[in-house]
């Protein structure tokens, strides 16, 4: 009796659950994908603003990003280099219209915009 439950449950009913955790774990995926993007854009607007404190264009030749980049590592470790701030730097330059790139946000990862 328990081998027949089992093999009638088999093909439906662990398929069923097995495709609920993979919907889960990909919405899980998208959400901090968009939520880390959104962090890259913000980012990059404050870098932005810093940088030109109210001018029309920066002024060249700062320490800012180097700063900031030694600052972030120190606090949350490895992933925050002055290449990758000069990225968020120029995602926001990019795409300064939050409601553009956020329309984008669920079909695109970060990926996706460093190469745009």
């Amino acid at each position: 009796m328990k081998n027949q439950v089992q093999n009638e449950c088999t093909s439906s009913f662990f398929q069923d659950i097995k495709l609920i955790f993979e919907q889960a774990r990909q919405k899980a995926y998208n959400t901090i994908n968009a939520t880390m993007i959104e962090a890259y854009w913000l980012t990059g607007k404050r870098i932005v603003e810093q940088e030109q404190q109210g001018k029309e264009r920066a002024d060249y030749g700062t320490y800012l990003i180097k700063i900031l980049s030694d600052e972030l590592t120190s606090t949350f470790g490895k992933g925050f280099g002055e290449r990758s701030l000069r990225h968020y730097r120029q995602f926001y330059l990019a795409f300064p219209d939050l409601q553009i790139w956020n329309t984008c946000v669920p079909n695109l990862t970060w990926s996706h915009f460093r190469r745009l």
